[in-house]
């Protein structure tokens, strides 16, 4: 199972200090050092929740591009891309942009969006968010794996769109998709590389039920289920020495041997790649911290 590490890209609560690009490109060029095989980010412009104040992130493929130049081995990835924010040809020409200056080392996570109130702000429609990414998932994934597209649909066009010049991979990046819904399942089956599993309860027998589902909708259309990469993204926490427990921690928590122990239970569930996210530790020592727990689960 391959680990990838989630960077925490919004604004902390209570009006902490956001990381700055400096402190994520320490993060991915410490977890490139120590092992980790990918560095992920999340896309999106803002969150607004009633009772808290707004906040902002980065915008994620900017970053990425950045990342892509000051590593060398690591993969970077999008967790996930919303296809709602940029029409479909022009977020698969900077997939290639990306792949282009990684070296080959993009993995574009796609999703159809979720959050209302930041779709609002930015004068985004969020009606039949499902068809839309129907759309748009079949115009990026023939455009990357072809390099020409020409789709009339309800929601998007694209006239004899050519894609050049292209990166190294001869068939684009992987095309990877974040979604659990009966619709985004199907969709994936017919379409994508891989499926990301948003691990909510943060546990290996709540994945396996999903990976199941997932496997059922590759059936239905008539696909190999292992033709899918199957990939989770869960939270942990590690305690402090003499910590104990809360009852309420509702994520992967224990000491670095309890959370390895954690993390190769979803191994043993048919997780092939594995995101993780430290919330508690958003800097290098945090990196380090868990590059401990990474090798700890290598050599179970």
């Amino acid at each position: 199972m391959k680990i990838g590490l989630n960077i925490s890209n919004i604004e902390p609560l209570g009006g902490g200090r956001i990381l700055r690009f400096s402190d994520v490109r320490a993060m991915a060029q410490r977890a490139e050092a120590v092992g980790f095989d990918s560095v992920w980010l999340a896309d999106h412009f803002m969150t607004r929740v009633s009772g808290e104040e707004d906040r902002g992130l980065w915008e994620a493929f900017t970053f990425l591009s950045a990342l892509a130049a000051v590593t060398s081995r690591i993969h970077l990835g999008s967790l996930v891309a919303c296809t709602s924010f940029r029409h479909p040809t022009l977020l698969a020409k900077m997939a290639d942009g990306l792949d282009e200056i990684s070296g080959g080392r993009f993995v574009l996570g796609v999703g159809a969006g979720w959050h209302e109130p930041e779709y609002r702000a930015f004068g985004y429609p969020f009606d039949h968010r499902a068809g839309r990414f129907d759309e748009a998932l079949q115009i990026i994934v023939t455009l990357l794996r072809t390099g020409r597209v020409t789709f009339a649909g309800q929601y998007y066009q694209a006239n004899d769109a050519v894609l050049r010049p292209r990166g190294p991979s001869p068939i684009g990046p992987p095309v990877w998709v974040g979604g659990s819904g009966p619709r985004m399942l199907e969709l994936t089956a017919c379409y994508a590389d891989g499926w990301n599993c948003d691990a909510t309860e943060h546990r290996a027998d709540f994945i396996a039920g999903e990976f199941q589902r997932v496997r059922q909708a590759c059936e239905r259309v008539g696909r190999d289920p292992a033709t899918l990469t199957l990939t989770a993204q869960t939270e942990v926490r590690m305690l402090a020495p003499g910590e104990t427990k809360r009852h309420d921690d509702g994520v992967m928590t224990g000491t670095p041997d309890e959370v390895a122990e954690m993390l190769h239970a979803c191994a043993e569930v048919g997780v092939e790649h594995l995101m993780v996210l430290d919330a508690a530790a958003q800097d290098v020592a945090g990196v380090e911290r868990l590059g401990r727990v990474r090798e700890l689960l290598r050599r179970s």
